[in-house]
């Protein structure tokens, strides 16, 4: 790959890195501060969750440095990249599934930037760890929802 190619993979990959490790710290607030009847079901959930981000940042900056890249890892940084936003208040239970389910929604689309920019640089090893993100992001929020029927 070129090296441009390779900065044409890494800007959507640093967008996808800022915007996980938004949702991991909100998923971990909400694993905190969650209360009402379903607080053990949801407590368990969002740990479930925010514990497979946590994993999946490491990848996807790994990804990035071995593109000859910096990572971002600045709560600045990624508040400037995230295409999630932190959550600063107290949200009820439904209401943190709710923004949850919109996250996880936001996390497939930009895991679908990074996949047209891969494959258009032929980037196959980024367009799958993309298509990986967005398979776990879609399972997680048909998980979150089925809270809310």
């Amino acid at each position: 790959m070129s090296k441009q190619q390779k900065n044409d993979v890494v800007a959507p990959l640093a967008t996808l890195l800022a915007t996980s490790y938004t949702l991991y710290l909100k998923t971990h607030n909400y694993h905190w501060n969650v209360t009402g009847p379903m607080f053990t079901t949801l407590h368990t959930l969002f740990m479930t969750q925010y514990t497979e981000l946590a994993l999946a940042v490491d990848e996807v900056a790994e990804r990035i440095r071995t593109l000859d890249a910096y990572a971002p890892g600045s709560y600045t940084a990624f508040a400037k990249l995230s295409k999630v936003k932190e959550e600063t208040g107290h949200p009820n239970a439904k209401a943190m599934i709710e923004q949850l389910v919109a996250d996880q929604a936001a996390l497939i689309e930009v895991a679908r930037t990074v996949i047209k920019a891969a494959e258009k640089a032929g980037d196959q090893v980024s367009a799958d760890l993309a298509t990986r993100r967005m398979e776990v992001h879609a399972k997680n929020a048909w998980m979150l929802r089925s809270h809310l029927e």
